[in-house]
């Protein structure tokens, strides 16, 4: 191989002898050379100048050379080479110095610094030399300076600040060398000047280091950066437990959001940037220790497993109470001095038992068989059809057969309809037949208020089971969406891993600790909580279930009658929503940036969704929305979602479109509110809404039909306009988060809208959802505060993200966005609660109001004032004596002891028909059993059954002029019976009409028999006088 070489290298000399300049100058200048002294020489075509340095390398002592060249001659030309020869290593350049930029622009630099890379040394000490080389092709004399100094400050220090100026042609490096028991550090460099951009680099230390904008990002891990940069640098990655910390500033400043320079249009010439030099600062400190990452995932696991532990606590102390409340009412389940069965309380756990409503005319037995059922604090569990369960026991089974058979339909027992035979299908007819027309009939003609399980007509298992679609049909679209978004994530966290670009990943890398693979494992364990506390939802939500279905397989009445249909279908897609939302938000923190957005909010609008569903389901459960509509409108959303990041950014047209979608949709919705989902959206909308226009409000000006809920509803549509507004003028550059803010508010609206209406049906929310609500609320505010802090945002470049980023806050290990995931996390979960929890005790809306309104109307004070004077001069003045109105007169009675006085004083001695407990009973079923007493003794005494109140009436106060009727009725009979045992003037009451009997004799009725009774008519004292003939018109005489 040598031999075969031998002619070509004979050539070369040759071609070198005949062409003088073309492969070597004639002379080569090599001198001795001196650290921090300046060179000022020429150099040609035929002079090659060499300096010759030497210096003392030390193996625990490490220290920078530097090189600076600046060319004094400002031609076109042949640049200067030079060529920095080292032990190990090789450095060339010229000058000037062309670096190119967009578009292949090119910029020229005519002074140019360079830091040798230093070579490490096995020996104690040794004596390293190197070579600068000066030459061009120029064949006229360039003059340069050079000089070659050492660096002071080459080697970083943990926790000392060093400040120093770069620009593109002279780039910066420093060495880092890993402390003993230093296992992670953080790198932060700033500047007070976000331009010119500059890049930031990691590098191992090797020969050559990568220190200019055209290759510095081609090993190592690199960012841009304008004010502030960070990296955190594990020990573990570099072998030799040190790195270069290398710092470049860019020809342009585009990557960090700046504008491009001008640059002429004309020949490739390179342009003369002139100064473009960045002071900044650098730190290199510690980073969090293994038991900062211990402590995190105890502080994150203690908080959540903590609702579990709460969670087992409270069904614990519900349990013993329930048992307790079992056991007593099992003791004292009969009462021996009247016969009468004690009253049951229902199995549900919940707060205060009350009376079942009654139903009006069918209404015809002893009040003393009265349910009574524990008024859950859940909507679902609260009954509106105990009324009827005390209806079944007061009729005769056959009658109470016919009756139930007309009865709604939900009424009847699971499983007993002909047309649940084939449950192939969940879909319900939208007709009515005759029966719902019946059963219609008869729940307005018996019930005395209506409540909202009156209105669901549809069959509980067919509606169970269209209400599962949406947990299967949430659980399909977490599998298909999940299961792509792990695959996607974890190629981008590989991709960063491998280029080392960390320009890809939004993160705040100021508190970004890497764990494995993952570079931001706190961002990543803070969504923790979503799983957990959805996970707890939905064994929440199963429990209940569970409790149901037994109380189903053991024909409990309350569950198979009263209350809302159980919709589990929409808990457990909830809580799968919730569980998925913090899945899909750790996925996205793995590698959060412009492309994997959606990841983070595809699931936030399901559960606004979802929400606002579940609301609407409590007041209509027969008319919501389907699982499969819900979805696809679910799924336009994220569709417009996806189109407003990509396009939606300064379009105009776009921004019309959407906004005038989004007022369409909000009036669309509102009529749907305002009719109650009997408005349908087909070929005949337009005639109807012109034939409504038309009758309200041209031909006669008619006020709506439901005043409150057009109140609402405008002021939503206002609000919802306002934000179609706001989006149409400013344009927001985060489309996705403005979206997510348009469907929480409308949720917010929906909500405050349903509080509303309960409390204008005369409603009540009880003390624990109302202190559920007040907390929710300050847990959701101290959240909103963290998430608007902004620690990152990819709709700006990295380097201006970057700006955004700030320390952790939390145990040196969470950040801003963590607490955020922790606070909404915890808030979700309480506003989830609130569906589930909400007092649903009350009347609904519209009729029932009315209803009760006027039932309030018909108390009489001046009939109170008596009935008072008559109990303390019939019971002594020992019973006391009310404050005025009805509610002091109801507080009065409520616990039944003075009506227990007021009929046993209306007996003999020795055959009281109730007996009055020493102390007056504090429990509540205790109270309702001593009323129910006094309404037996008060039938035994003679007060018809349409006279009597119910238990309820008294107990929550629902008719207290029924009260008022039953005591007048038990006044009057006291003061016909006349059997001295009456107290008081006996003009209080009105004396009843007294039974007459007459007695005929046989020949007195067959008399009767031949006379025509005056009921039968008379035709006496008729006449033909003024008729005119047939035919003939009426004459009219003035």
């Amino acid at each position: 191989m040598f031999v075969l070489g031998l002619p070509f290298l004979a050539l070369l000399v040759a071609s070198g002898d005949s062409h003088p300049g073309l492969l070597g100058p004639k002379n080569v200048s090599q001198k001795d050379a001196e650290f921090e002294r300046t060179y000022v020489d020429e150099v040609n075509s035929e002079l090659v100048n060499i300096y010759t340095f030497n210096h003392t390398v030390t193996r625990n002592r490490t220290e920078g050379v530097r090189v600076s060249v600046n060319v004094l001659n400002k031609q076109k030309g042949a640049p200067l080479l030079f060529v920095v020869r080292q032990k190990e290593a090789v450095v060339s350049f010229q000058v000037p110095l062309i670096l190119r930029g967009l578009f292949q622009r090119k910029y020229l630099y005519q002074k140019v610094e360079r830091t040798l890379c230093q070579p490490p040394t096995k020996n104690e000490s040794e004596i390293q030399f190197f070579y600068v080389d000066v030459s061009t092709l120029s064949p006229v004399n360039t003059t340069y300076q050079l000089q070659v100094s050492r660096m002071d400050n080459f080697v970083l220090r943990t926790g000392e600040h060093f400040s120093f100026n770069t620009t593109a042609a002279q780039p910066q490096y420093f060495k880092y060398e890993f402390p003993e028991g230093v296992d992670s550090v953080i790198v932060k460099v700033t500047s007070n000047r976000a331009f010119p951009c500059s890049v930031i680099s990691i590098q191992d230390v090797l020969c050559p280091v990568y220190d200019l904008d055209n290759n510095v990002a081609f090993i190592g891990m690199y960012q841009t950066m304008t004010k502030k940069a960070a990296i955190t640098v594990q020990r573990k990655d570099f072998p030799s437990n040190s790195f270069y910390v290398v710092v470049v500033v860019k020809t342009e400043d585009q990557a960090c959001g700046g504008s491009l320079p001008f640059y002429p249009f004309g020949e490739d010439e390179p342009v003369d940037q002139g100064h473009r030099q960045k002071t900044l600062s650098v730190l290199v400190s510690r980073a969090v220790t293994s038991e900062a990452y211990v402590s995190g995932m105890l502080f994150c696991l203690g908080i959540f497993l903590s609702f579990y532990l709460l969670t087992i606590l409270l069904a614990c102390w519900e349990n013993w109470r329930q048992r307790k409340k079992t056991l007593l009412v099992t003791v004292d389940r009969a009462c021996p001095e009247s016969g009468h069965p004690r009253v049951l309380t229902d199995s549900f756990p919940g707060s205060s038992p009350y009376e079942g409503y009654n139903y009006g005319s069918f209404e015809n037995c002893s009040g003393s068989t009265e349910g009574l059922v524990d008024s859950m604090d859940t909507g679902d569990l609260s009954c509106s059809y105990q009324g009827h369960d005390q209806f079944k026991r007061r009729l005769p089974f056959g009658q109470m057969r016919q009756l139930c058979i007309a009865m709604d339909r939900s009424l009847d027992p699971v499983g007993t309809r002909p047309r649940l035979d084939s449950m192939s299908s969940v879909e319900e007819d939208d007709y009515d037949t005759l029966t719902d027309i019946e059963s219609d009939k008869n729940v307005i003609r018996t019930k005395q208020y209506l409540y909202v399980a009156d209105l669901a007509r549809k069959d509980k298992r067919v509606l169970r089971k269209k209400y599962q679609i949406y947990f299967w049909n949430i659980a399909t679209i977490a599998v298909f969406y999940a299961l792509p978004v792990v695959q996607l994530v974890i190629t981008y966290q590989t991709v960063v891993n491998v280029t080392g670009n960390q320009d890809i990943c939004y993160y705040n890398f100021l508190c970004a600790h890497p764990l494995g693979n993952l570079s931001a494992f706190n961002n990543i364990l803070s969504n923790l909580g979503y799983i957990l506390l959805g996970l707890l939802f939905l064994l929440i939500i199963l429990q209940r279930e569970i409790n149901h279905n037994r109380a189903l397989l053991r024909n409990d009445l309350y569950a198979l009658e009263c209350g809302i249909p159980k919709h589990f279908g929409l808990f457990y897609a909830m809580g799968t929503a919730l569980m998925m939302e913090g899945l899909l938000s750790a996925c996205y923190h793995v590698c959060p940036n412009y492309t994997n957005f959606q990841f983070d909010t595809s699931f936030m609008y399901m559960i606004a969704g979802l929400c606002m569903l579940k609301l609407y389901q409590k007041r209509h459960p027969d008319i919501n929305a389907s699982a499969y509509s819900a979805y696809a409108c679910l799924a336009v959303v994220i569709f417009f979602s996806v189109l407003g990041v990509v396009f939606g950014k300064g379009n105009t047209a776009f921004w019309i479109v959407f906004s005038v979608i989004h007022i369409i949709a909000t009036l669309l919705l509102s009529i749907q509110l305002y009719y109650m989902g009997r408005w349908k959206l087909d070929s005949g909308v337009g005639r109807r809404i012109f034939h409504v226009l038309y009758t309200d409000c041209i031909r006669q000006c008619s006020g709506p039909l439901y005043t409150d809920r057009m109140v609402l509803l405008v002021m939503g549509n206002i609000i919802n306009w306002s934000l179609a507004a706001y989006g149409l003028i400013m344009r927001p550059n985060d489309f996705a988060s403005y979206l997510l803010a348009i469907g929480i508010c409308n949720l917010l609206l929906y909500f405050a809208f349903y509080i509303i209406m309960k409390l204008r049906s005369g409603e009540r929310i009880k003390l624990i959802p109302l202190l559920c609500i007040v907390c929710t609320s300050v847990v959701w505010g101290f959240a909103l505060f963290f998430f608007f802090q902004g620690l990152s945002t990819w709709q700006k470049t990295p380097a201006e993200s970057r700006e955004h980023n700030r320390d952790c806050i939390l145990l040196d290990f969470f950040d801003d966005h963590d607490i955020w995931h922790f606070l909404s996390s915890i808030a979700m979960f309480g506003s989830f609660l609130l569906s589930p929890n909400m007092a649903n005790k009350g009347p609904s809306y519209g009729m029932s109001r009315e209803v009760q309104s006027k039932i309030e109307k018909k108390y009489d004070e001046e009939l109170e004032e008596r009935l008072v004077e008559w109990i303390i001069v019939q019971c002594g003045p020992d019973v006391g004596r009310p404050d005025r109105g009805r509610l002091g007169f109801q507080v009065w009675l409520k616990n039944g002891v003075i009506l227990s006085k007021l009929v046993n004083s209306l007996y003999p001695d020795g055959s009281k028909p109730v007996k009055v407990p020493e102390n007056p009973p504090s429990m509540v079923f205790k109270q309702m059993e001593q009323v129910a007493q006094f309404l037996k003794a008060a039938e035994d005494y003679g007060v018809t059954k349409t006279d009597m109140f119910q238990t309820v009436d008294l107990f929550e106060g629902k008719d207290m002029a029924a009260v008022q009727r039953t005591l007048m009725a038990l006044g009057s009979l006291a003061v016909t019976k006349n059997d001295g045992h009456y107290r008081g003037d006996p003009s209080w009451f009105m004396k009843k009409a007294q039974e007459h009997k007459r007695e005929f004799t046989e020949s007195q009725l067959q008399e009767g028999k031949h006379v025509i009774g005056l009921q039968m008519g008379s035709n006496r004292g008729a006449s033909q006088a003024g008729m005119t003939g047939y035919g003939r018109p009426r004459q009219i005489i003035s």
